[in-house]
């Protein structure tokens, strides 16, 4: 029985290996500086806007910039609908880029968003719920410098984040806190060739609440993103860790 214990470990360790030596690993260091915005409209309605400056070499050069727009609607104290449009443009980065033609893309998206928050004793607990509708410029011609065609691609996202305050059971006023999250984001639809697996981002933090308007937060983020394409029958996975800084403001 240990013989057999043992040979089924060695198995699971050789093709383990062997699948990670398939693969093409581009290790890059990212910094993401994210302002984020609500401004109330009435007690069930209110507007989103956030803005996010993606870094390579934590800022030295562009990694993506996003901007988002929406609206909220809340349903009650633990559940919020948001909807909106996204703007994204992608830069070359890292030592091999998303895309064969190493060059910036637009990407238009739309999104339909479920929050759902809950308690714990001290414990803040979040899932969040996406559907986005992806049209991802792409290059049909080496020599061209816009993207002149656009892929439509599905995608949904799961976020698990948890927070607590420090020292107080409550997230009170002039209050640091601490929080986690981690998201997975999965492909769908005809035009996924090559992974269905998009990325997931890690990330811990420390945050300090001043008030009801104003919240800041600074921690560590890990992204794995496994890239849409292949170089010589390899799949390709992005590992960037950095950390990223979260401003909130709330009108």
């Amino acid at each position: 029985m240990k013989k057999i214990f043992l040979t089924l470990c060695f198995v699971g360790i050789s093709i383990a290996i062997k699948s990670q030596n398939t693969r093409l690993i581009d290790y890059n260091s990212i910094g993401w500086y994210n302002a984020f915005i609500t401004k109330k409209i009435t007690d069930k309605w209110s507007g989103h806007l956030e803005y996010q400056w993606r870094r390579d070499e934590f800022i030295l050069h562009g990694q993506q910039s996003l901007l988002r727009v929406g609206v909220n609607y809340k349903v009650n104290q633990k559940l919020l609908i948001r909807v909106g449009y996204g703007w994204i443009e992608t830069y070359p980065y890292g030592s091999i880029n998303l895309q064969a033609a190493g060059k910036t893309f637009t990407e238009h998206r739309s999104f339909q968003a479920l929050l759902l928050n809950d308690h714990v004793n001290s414990l803040e607990i979040q899932h969040r719920f996406m559907l986005e509708q992806r049209w991802i410029g792409r290059f049909t011609k080496p020599d061209i410098e816009l993207e002149d065609d656009y892929v439509y691609v599905n995608r949904m996202r799961y976020m698990l984040r948890l927070q607590m305050p420090l020292g107080k059971k409550e997230l009170e006023d002039r209050t640091f806190y601490m929080a986690m999250y981690d998201e997975i984001f999965i492909q769908f639809g005809e035009n996924v060739q090559e992974n269905i697996f998009d990325q997931n981002r890690l990330s811990g933090l420390i945050g300090y609440k001043l008030n009801k308007n104003f919240k800041l937060e600074l921690g560590y983020l890990n992204q794995s993103v496994l890239l849409g394409r292949e170089i010589g029958g390899r799949n390709i996975l992005q590992k960037n860790n950095g950390f990223i800084i979260n401003t909130y403001l709330n009108f």
